[in-house]
């Protein structure tokens, strides 16, 4: 009996829907927004968890980024102390590597001040991303050699003006090529390209490629007055966490840190910069999410009003029903449909519109690979139903509580 009474008023709520399709969509208008919303900054927020995290990862399980300050979604969020705190020196990196039993190896980046300009014939880049790095940087997978080699250790300590290219900086500068021998300007320093490189996957550095990598030596002849070091430790397979013990206590006793005093340095590995991520994330969806239920309220509201408008103008109906023995649950179950049906469809809608927005979003921003999760449009359409219900619980028990004689009688 109650399969029964919820097919009859599921054929209803639809022939009511069919027959007033303007009045519905205008209804649920609010509905298909705010669904349409959060299906879409679900998507977005989707396509740069999985962008953001592929640049994450980049880096390795195993590495370990060391530098003064947290590296990752915390740089913008400074406090005073980490801003002021002294720069990592190279004799850092040299004692990390000689101390710490559980490092494979130990990668020295060194990054220069203000715009750098590369020049060759005629060609200009401006803005490309010049650091002096060793040969470690090369074993950590951060480096796929498209032509020519990587520099090694030697032509480092000897600084030799060499240098290894990206690809953006391969094609802006020498179209039509080979890139092998010839010289780049660089700040008006002459180097020799030895190699040059394969776009990476992920990057910090975005879609572009426009990396110029110099041994750190060379960087440190060309700029004496930097002092921005990084270092990137590699940890033996499996100990991951003893490596970060050891390069804590290498660093606190280099920098002099007192026993009862925070580190002034950052240690952060890809996993926790990942749930540094994803925490910024999270209340980002959030403050949408809420922002977005604002439409769901309105479209509720917009389904309660119009369904009491319905029950005034199907009160005849509703009536003739109650005399011909259709119960209060029959003629509750059939408004609770039809605003249920009503919402439902709204939020279907809204999922296809949401689906645009990433569609759109995928194709203007092409690094962040938007797309709708299971889980959202399964959401959206549980939460639209219940919005339905919910605000039709009031139009659909007044409808039931009609008293048929009075019903009979309404013109």
């Amino acid at each position: 009996m109650l399969r029964q009474a919820f097919a009859n008023g599921t054929v209803l709520a639809l022939q009511t829907i069919r027959s007033h399709k303007l009045r519905a969509f205008l209804t649920v208008l609010g509905v298909i927004i705010g669904t349409g919303t959060i299906i879409g900054v679900s998507a977005i927020l989707t396509g740069f968890d999985a962008s953001i995290t592929a640049v994450l990862r980049s880096f390795g399980p195993n590495s370990i980024i060391v530098f003064k300050f947290p590296v990752g979604p915390r740089t913008h969020n400074l406090s005073p102390e980490e801003r002021t705190r002294k720069d990592l020196t190279y004799q850092n990196a040299v004692d990390i590597r000689e101390r710490c039993k559980s490092v494979e190896d130990v990668s020295v980046m060194l990054f220069p001040n203000g715009i750098i300009n590369a020049h060759y014939k005629g060609n200009d880049l401006y803005d490309v991303n010049l650091f002096g790095v060793e040969e470690a940087y090369a074993r950590g997978g951060q480096v796929d050699i498209h032509l020519g080699r990587f520099f090694t250790d030697e032509e480092s300590r000897r600084r030799m003006p060499v240098a290894v290219i990206g690809q953006d900086v391969e094609k802006g500068l020498y179209a039509n090529v080979n890139p092998i021998g010839k010289t780049i300007l660089v700040d008006g320093r002459e180097l020799e390209v030895i190699g040059t490189m394969l776009r990476p996957a992920a990057s910090f550095f975005g879609d572009t490629d426009t990396r110029v990598l110099v041994p750190y030596g060379m960087v440190r002849k060309m700029y004496p007055n930097s002092r921005e070091v990084a270092i990137v430790v590699s940890a033996l397979p499996g100990k991951l966490p003893q490596a970060l013990d050891e390069v804590r206590t290498v660093l606190r006793i280099d920098r002099r840190v007192p026993y009862n005093k925070p580190d002034n340095f950052a240690l952060s590995t890809a996993e926790q910069m990942v749930d540094d991520f994803r925490q910024i994330t999270a209340m980002t969806f959030l403050v949408m999410a809420v922002l977005s239920s604002i439409g769901l309220l309105v479209g509720g509201i917009g389904v309660m009003n119009i369904m009491l408008v319905s029950v005034t103008e199907r009160t005849y109906e509703i009536g003739i029903r109650k005399a011909l023995g259709a119960r209060r649950a029959d003629i509750l179950i059939q408004f609770l449909i039809e605003a249920a049906a009503l919402t439902g469809l709204g939020g279907i809608a809204g999922i296809l519109f949401g689906w645009l927005i990433s569609l759109i979003s995928r194709l203007v921003f092409t690094s962040i690979p938007a797309s709708v999760p299971a889980w959202a449009a399964v959401l959206g359409i549980v939460v639209s139903v219940a919005i339905g219900l919910f605000f039709g619980i009031w139009p659909a028990n007044k409808a039931a509580r009609l008293d048929p004689v009075v019903a009979l009688r309404y013109e």
